[in-house]
């Protein structure tokens, strides 16, 4: 039997109320059919660029599509944060996001691009990293420091002659630096990198003479004799470089405490069922024996919390970021 205008009308309207009514589950159960992009903000080399690119291959097993880490550093993560914030709500483009880009930057420049609590959805933390306080050995033989106190003591008595490198303004790296300082009273230059890669180049180098890194970054440096570890920024031992006191301990520099994190966000609007699913998958990924030991090795410790769970962790953190960014006097302009 030939369709009349009427029925033909009418199935067209049933077409268009099954498509309204497709239901985002039925959307997120087809995502991805495309790859998807993780935006690390800083330069390779970094623990952000390390964890990112450990995970995507995991993802992209995981969900059948590939992952793709693409770098964009600049202004403390800032840059890379705002491109992501501003990207479409479809799940194709991700921030590898840290403590700096969502927890102390809007503490600590006048106006940022993005708005961290309003343009993002959190999907989870992927992992917690202490720092690590590094000198250049030669640079350790020739100011004869062997120790935080050591430091403190030449930092006092020769205000300005030390250059501390840093992957940025506003990273964890540059104020575990200034609360260092501040607690200390001593002054050594800060030197803003673009990422803990280019930074830690020019600290092997000799251009450089200290600097707080992440400790996944630092690590191979450190194993490979390169640096030289004098303390680790938490508030307990690494078990990663158990012989490496805390700060707290080695000089001592009581109340300081300053570890990095660092988590997957989307864009603000993603569906959720897209939200929670690439949650379970890292979640996964990061609980799984190869990956998980893998990261221990280097220092981190592995995430995979809720994403209601990493938004409360990301406002307690902004809090507390807020305080030390005050008491450390830090600014950017």
């Amino acid at each position: 039997m030939h369709s009349t205008p009427r029925r033909r009308l009418l199935a067209a309207a049933l077409g268009t109320l099954a498509l309204a009514g497709w239901s985002g589950t039925s959307f997120a159960q087809a995502w991805p059919t495309k790859p998807v992009r993780i935006v690390v903000p800083f330069a390779p080399g970094g623990t952000t660029d390390i964890l990112a690119r450990a995970l995507a291959p995991e993802l992209g097993k995981a969900l059948g599509q590939q992952f793709i880490v693409e770098n964009k550093p600049g202004a403390g993560g800032n840059l890379g944060a705002a491109e992501v914030a501003r990207s479409a709500a479809d799940g194709y483009t991700l921030l590898m996001g840290t403590v700096g880009t969502h927890g102390i930057n809007q503490s600590l420049y006048p106006k940022l691009p993005y708005d961290p609590i309003k343009d993002f959805a959190p999907v989870t933390l992927v992992a917690g990293v202490p720092n690590v306080l590094v000198i250049n050995p030669a640079k350790a033989e020739a100011y004869k420091i062997d120790s935080v106190p050591d430091l403190i003591r030449y930092a006092k008595a020769n205000p300005g002659k030390l250059n501390m490198a840093s992957s940025g303004n506003g990273t964890s790296i540059h104020l575990a630096g200034e609360l260092f300082k501040s607690l200390t009273g001593t002054y050594m230059v800060h030197f803003p990198y673009r990422g803990s890669g280019p930074a830690l180049l020019d600290l092997v180098g000799g251009t450089m003479d200290v600097m707080f890194d992440n400790l996944p970054s630092a690590m191979p440096q450190i194993k490979g004799g390169k640096l030289k570890a004098l303390a680790v920024t938490s508030g307990a031992r690494s078990t990663a470089l158990p012989d490496v006191p805390t700060i707290a301990e080695a000089g001592p520099v009581k109340g300081y405490e300053a570890s990095s994190w660092f988590g997957l966000l989307a864009p603000a609007g993603t569906p959720p069922e897209i939200v929670n699913r690439l949650q379970q998958e890292t979640a996964k990924a990061l609980a799984s024996p190869e990956l998980k030991a893998r990261l221990e090795a280097q220092g981190a410790i592995p995430g995979g919390n809720t994403p209601a769970q990493f938004a409360k962790m990301i406002d307690a953190e902004t809090k507390k970021w807020a305080g030390v960014v005050k008491a450390s006097g830090a600014k950017v302009d």
